[in-house]
């Protein structure tokens, strides 16, 4: 019987979304991408490799949108009873970078919706329609380390990363209590060189008080390229031993 493998990445047109999606296509899975713009080079990729690419345009900021494009994708998908069905909400941004007091409102709800309330909207579907298939759905949510620290400047990104935590672990809660066979973790990549970091590092002092820490770590090489950290998340994620809710950190994997 052939085994139908897919992987659903949000955010797959650059950093460590893209890099996830090329290494899973070249190992011959079917990589759906959802962001707003897409990455060409993945279709060149699919071509050459054994692995299949479909693109769906998102805008990830729009929970109405987020809801219409994901219930395709989801009644397709497990449709299919495919075997293994692989979620990355990976998507997210950082700014508004801003003290509280001096933040922009609109920013910030769109904040808000991209980094934890899609990954919510998302997970809920996709659970709903494995619980109806035989697929077994495993859910990688990216977190970050501020999601357990307070960082000047990233009150908002702090809060959605740790929402993100909390919601991982109180899902893979349910999920054991149930018995079921999906799993949901987080992933925390560490500092990566990617336009996050670009945008981290042109925010202004008053802003994000730790601009001058950041800019070092570019200068001083200690951004870790996204393929590296790609692999190590996919190699959680392909796992036969994931701990339900466990937030996994880059540094124990690499």
């Amino acid at each position: 019987m052939i085994v139908l493998a897919y992987a659903i990445i949000t955010g797959a047109s650059k950093g460590l979304g893209a890099a996830a999606a090329k290494q899973l296509l070249a190992e011959g899975m079917k990589v759906i991408s959802v962001s707003r713009s897409e990455n060409e080079d993945l279709k060149g990729i699919a071509q050459k490799e054994s692995g299949e690419y479909t693109h769906y345009s998102c805008d990830l900021g729009s929970p109405s949108e987020v809801k219409s494009v994901f219930t395709e994708i989801a009644g397709m998908v497990f449709q299919e009873h495919g075997e293994e069905v692989y979620l990355i909400n990976n998507a997210g941004m950082v700014d508004p970078i801003e003290t509280a007091g001096n933040l922009d409102v609109e920013k910030t709800e769109t904040h808000v919706n991209v980094n934890l309330l899609s990954p919510m909207i998302i997970t809920n579907l996709f659970l709903n329609k494995a619980d109806i298939s035989d697929s077994r759905l495993v859910i990688a949510n990216v977190s970050s380390g501020a999601g357990s620290r307070p960082v000047h400047g990233w009150s908002v990104y702090c809060s959605t990363k740790a929402g993100i935590n909390m919601f991982t672990q109180t899902t893979a809660l349910e999920l054991d209590n149930r018995k079921s066979r999906h799993r949901v973790f987080a992933f925390s990549p560490g500092i990566m060189d990617t336009d996050m970091q670009s945008t981290i590092r042109s925010s202004s002092k008053s802003a994000f008080n730790d601009i001058e820490t950041f800019k070092n770590y570019k200068e001083e090489g200690k951004l870790r390229d996204a393929e590296t950290v790609a692999g190590a998340l996919i190699h959680v994620l392909k796992s036969d031993e994931i701990e339900n809710g466990k937030i996994y950190q880059i540094n124990d994997l690499l």
